[in-house]
């Protein structure tokens, strides 16, 4: 069992979403979180001193689509490239004329690329584009990749990020560990994080004394823990929300 007796105080809740809240599913407009895990999150975000923030690779009108969360629920998308409201700079433009011009000739690379690769899909991004393979023969996934390793993701100015089955190629370079960083100094509070991709690597690399990584799934982590799916993490979230569901006082 997670020991989660040391999170007391200010406590900054980060989670991906994809893998964590919700199962992998073929398609990914279909993911939905586990009603438990929906229901933990909900109420952490009720606790006093617990701010509850979703860090995704989504963009983030695609993150509010499928999770179902609203404030005090806050989320981050874009791997850290987009911050909703009620965060940080959530008010400022995401791109820059250069940039979008960029993701403009990206999208149009990337379309070339994977046209007639069965079962390859194109995720449009606010900063980019994503290359799911999920769905595709191996050999075909595989071979669209490598492309897309040796072509756009060696580009100036595109900052690619590799994850279980998907390439995400931005126009800026972000990760979802800067992301919590700054997460943790906004709110000043200890970070409980959970996250099953690699992508997630950046935040349980940041973690400090006192935080509390949880890791998803299979695979090496810098986490020092683990559950074997998104319904194991949905004990700990209710375990989470038991030590912290006081309400807020209105």
């Amino acid at each position: 069992m997670i020991d989660l007796d040391g999170l007391d105080g200010p406590l900054l809740v980060a989670l991906d979403f994809d893998g964590v809240l919700s199962p992998i599913v073929p398609v990914p407009s279909d993911a939905r979180p586990l009603p438990e895990s929906a229901a933990a999150v909900r109420a952490l975000a009720e606790a006093p001193d617990t701010h509850v923030v979703l860090v995704s690779g989504r963009g983030l009108a695609d993150l509010a689509a499928v999770s179902g969360f609203g404030p005090p629920v806050l989320m981050v998308g874009s791997h850290g490239g987009e911050f909703g409201p009620g965060l940080l700079d959530g008010d400022t433009p995401l791109l820059t004329e250069e940039q979008q011009a960029l993701k403009e000739k990206l999208t149009l690379a990337l379309t070339d690329l994977v046209e007639g690769a069965a079962g390859v899909t194109l995720e449009h991004k606010p900063a980019g584009l994503a290359v799911h393979v999920r769905n595709a023969a191996p050999e075909v996934g595989e071979q669209v990749l490598d492309a897309v390793r040796r072509g756009p993701a060696t580009w100036d100015g595109v900052d690619a990020i590799e994850g279980k089955s998907v390439i995400d190629l931005a126009v800026l370079q972000v990760s979802k560990g800067t992301a919590v960083d700054a997460l943790r100094e906004r709110f000043g509070a200890r970070v409980f994080f959970a996250g099953d991709d690699t992508t997630d690597e950046t935040v349980f690399t940041r973690l400090r004394p006192g935080d509390v990584g949880v890791k998803v799934g299979e695979g090496d982590t810098a986490a020092a823990h683990r559950v074997t799916d998104p319904a194991e993490l949905s004990t700990v979230l209710a375990e989470l929300t038991s030590r912290r569901k006081t309400p807020r006082a209105s």
